[in-house]
Parts: C-alpha cells; structure tokens; sequence
C-alpha cells in the first residue's frame, strides 16, 4: 500500500513536471503562426493607433505576425467579449481599456463575463491623462476660477463628456467632490460634439482626453486648464495638475494595457509582457505614443495584475456614486 502511494506520487510530480516542461516548450516556440489583435473600437480611434503601433512593431522588432481585428460596439465590450471567448493558447490578445475592462462591467448589467474571473492582464501599454478645458474666449482661466463661479452658483456651470459612465465622466464627478462644487454634466456620444459645443460656448467646460483634446488646445481655439494625473501631461507641460491647482492628491487617467483569456499559459504570458515592454522603451515607439497624447509606461505581469485588481475593486463606489448605468 505504502509503495503504491509513493509510486501515485511520483507519477503526479512527474505529470506536473510534464505539463511544465511543455508550457516552457509553448513559450520557447511562440508564435509559431498569426497572433490576434483585437481592437474593441473602430479604425482612427486612440485605442486603433495605439494598438496598431504595437502590433506592427511586434511585427517589425520581435518577428511575430500580430493582426489587428477591430471588434467595435457596445462601449468596447463586444471586443472583450470576443477575447474571452476565445481559446487560452496566447493566439489571441485584446487591447483593453479603462472603459471597457473596468467601468464596463459596473455599467452593462448583462455582459457574460467578469474582468477578474475571466481575463488575464499581460502587459500595460501606456495611460492618458484627462484635460479640463474651455473655450479661448470663455472667463475661467484657472481651477480657482471654476471653483468660485460654481460655489457662488451651484450646478451652472455645464461641463462637456463623450458620454455617460466613461472614465472622463467620471473623472469630473470626483472633480466635484474633491472641490466641494456641483456642475452640470451634460453626455454627448463622443468627444468631437462635446468639443464642438465647448468651442461654440454652448458648455461652458470640457472634460476629455488629451489626445481628444490636444489639436484644438495647440491651435489656441481651447485652453486647457489643468489635467487630472499626477505629473504634468508631456504633451501639455505648461498644463498644472489638479493636484497643483489645489486638489491635493487628485490623480486620475485612463489607460490602456493588453489581456488574454484567463488560463493563457504563463510562460506566454511573461513573454508577450517582456517583448511589449522593450518596445515601450524604443525612442520611435515611445514618441509614437507622446504624440497620441498618452504616455508609455510599462509594468511587470505582476504589477499589471495588481494594479487592474485594485482599479477595479476602487471605481465601484465611484460609478455608484455617479448613478451611471447603461442597459
């Protein structure tokens, strides 16, 4: 009995070492054929570019053939939902966003999959700072400005959005609470009305990406406010930060990273990871990205994972607390 016990044990040690062995054999032949790209927003978006930088110069620098697949709808989420369902071979990646891997799935009730339990973060691309603009003409110059316009008269000052429940949205919800003001949100179904109506005066504030933003701040038709990160936009460095501004500790972005389906195998994992993050430091790729508007920064597997984790588990009570929901 003993010695069948030890014989049953060493043949599971000897499985797993097996199943190791031949995930390590997986990575070392990866790719051995076309890997896909799916990109959950149209062609020309920042979420296209971006994808499309990295999967030509994956391409290029790393000699893998990555094809991008642009699976639009539904916020992004028809795009994840794609990713999820496919096999777990390290065949088919997915550009996640901000939007769509963690406001998502607090917004659409009914999407047949979670974040956590269902993709796996590989690699973090690169993130984008949120600017606080008006018109060239408009009387707000400074974060001060704002905040004594509002607080003098609650709830008329309007701000601009490309829509309800975005990450954007939600950065000027927590711009209130953290200034102690209520504005007036008005959604638009993308960030060209909401600047085409910042620009003609008909909202007095526009909340929006940077690289949304940027060409109409650096014509002069806009001024840019503050932005809402931590450190100075590199696009916009004569730009304060919130936190500069007064709202002390303010840091909010979006940002974009790459997923596979849960259960991809690790050592495929680890090698998409390293091969993104020697790009995200090439010169030409570095400024590819800068001049989006977003700004490049690579993170461990590791650090990836527990940085989506607590993003996550923090914008629950932020999308509560907007009363965003999309059906």
């Amino acid at each position: 009995m003993f010695r069948q016990i030890l014989i049953s044990t060493a043949v599971i040690a000897s499985t797993g070492l097996s199943f190791s062995a031949a995930a390590q054999d997986l990575a070392k032949d990866y790719p051995n054929k076309p890997v896909r790209m799916i990109v959950p927003f149209p062609p020309g978006g920042g979420t296209d570019i971006l994808s499309r930088v990295i999967a030509s110069k994956l391409t290029e620098v790393s000699k893998w053939s990555v094809v991008p697949d642009n699976r639009a709808g539904a916020g992004g989420t028809i795009g994840i939902t794609e990713a999820v369902k496919s096999a777990p071979t390290g065949y088919d990646m997915v550009m996640g966003q901000k939007d769509n891997v963690v406001l998502g799935p607090y917004l659409y009730k009914s999407l047949p999959w979670n974040p956590t339990r269902d993709l796996t973060p590989v690699a973090h691309v690169a993130y984008t700072p949120i600017v606080i603009a008006t018109a060239a003409n408009s009387p707000y110059k400074t974060l001060a400005d704002v905040v004594a316009a509002a607080k003098k008269n609650p709830s008329k000052i309007t701000y601009g959005s490309p829509g309800n429940g975005t990450s954007i949205h939600l950065a000027g919800v927590m711009l209130e609470k953290a200034a102690g003001i209520q504005l007036t949100h008005v959604p638009y179904k993308g960030s060209n009305p909401a600047m085409m109506d910042a620009l003609s005066g008909n909202v007095d504030l526009l909340v929006s990406s940077v690289p949304s933003a940027i060409g109409q701040i650096k014509a002069g038709k806009m001024r840019a406010i503050a932005v809402t990160s931590a450190a100075r936009s590199t696009s916009l460095p004569e730009t304060p930060t919130l936190a500069e501004s007064g709202l002390k500790g303010f840091n909010v972005s979006t940002w974009y990273g790459i997923f596979m389906p849960r259960n991809t195998p690790t050592p495929i994992v680890n090698k998409v990871n390293a091969e993104v993050n020697k790009l995200l430091v090439m010169p030409e790729v570095k400024e590819a990205i800068l001049t989006q508007g977003a700004e490049p920064k690579a993170m461990s597997v590791q650090a990836f994972e527990q940085f989506f984790q607590t993003d996550f588990k923090a914008n629950k009570a932020i999308v509560e607390a907007s009363g965003a929901s999309i059906q």
